[in-house]
């Protein structure tokens, strides 16, 4: 999609939720690549509106809520914690626009450049695969913002950077070792023993571990015996004779 070059358009800030589908606005509008999203007035389906005050397609209008929202500032995008809904960037806007003290309501709209904060990225590989393809499709600028920085990841016409997929390819490695150690038993950690209470473990080697129940009771395990439970984020084991 290119933006019309007969006029230029505003640049404004927003944020949209982001899916395996691409991106959405807050209020479940998708936008879909390599087409610019038209407003409608909705005006009708709002409570204690009983008519549209004017043509939906005659959009967005002075006295009327419609139109493609965004803020003029980023400080002023920040400071009212827009971040925190998703996926945030600059948006270009253009055709009828109402302006007001902080912001527009347009009547055309389209991404212009993304920013992809670290914990929205899926843990799981094929779900983040297919989220970024479908960022990609947009064919604009994206870039992952961690530790203060802007790493490029997508450049609109060429493709993904290798500087982002770098930094998704570490975060991967940092996220599976942290995942292995946060998934191995250790002196310290507490076992739910199956109908005796919860034990502390005094030793775990790869074959056997001795736990504490209560004060003085020892109980010995299997290593095998003892399993993570994702359901109930504890360590849980049926107990060998003491």
């Amino acid at each position: 999609m290119s933006i019309p070059d007969y006029i230029s358009p505003i640049i404004g800030y927003r944020v949209w939720t982001w899916g395996t589908t691409g991106l959405k606005s807050l209020c479940g509008e998708r936008w879909k690549p390599s087409q610019s999203l038209a407003a409608r007035c909705r005006a009708s389906s709002v409570v204690g509106r009983a008519e549209v005050v004017h043509d939906t397609r005659d959009v967005p209008q002075a006295n009327c809520t419609c139109g493609v929202y965004a803020v003029k500032t980023l400080d002023h995008f920040r400071s009212a914690g827009y971040e925190r809904f998703g996926i945030h960037g600059e948006v270009y806007l253009w055709g009828a626009v109402v302006e007001h003290e902080l912001g527009w309501r347009a009547q055309f709209a389209y991404p212009k450049t993304l920013f992809l904060p670290p914990d929205l990225i899926p843990s799981d590989t094929k779900e983040m695969e297919s989220r970024l393809e479908a960022l990609a499709a947009y064919s604009t600028d994206i870039f992952i913002v961690a530790c203060g920085e802007s790493i490029p990841l997508c450049w609109k016409g060429s493709g993904f950077d290798a500087a982002g997929l770098d930094y998704l390819i570490r975060d991967r490695t940092r996220y599976y070792v942290r995942r292995q150690r946060d998934r191995t038993l250790m002196r310290g950690d507490r076992v739910a023993v199956l109908g005796r209470g919860i034990a502390v473990v005094e030793h775990a080697d790869d074959t056997e571990v001795h736990a504490l129940l209560g004060s003085r009771i020892i109980v010995r395990m299997r290593r095998n015996d003892v399993a993570w439970n994702q359901q109930n984020l504890r360590w849980e084991a049926e107990a060998s004779a003491p």
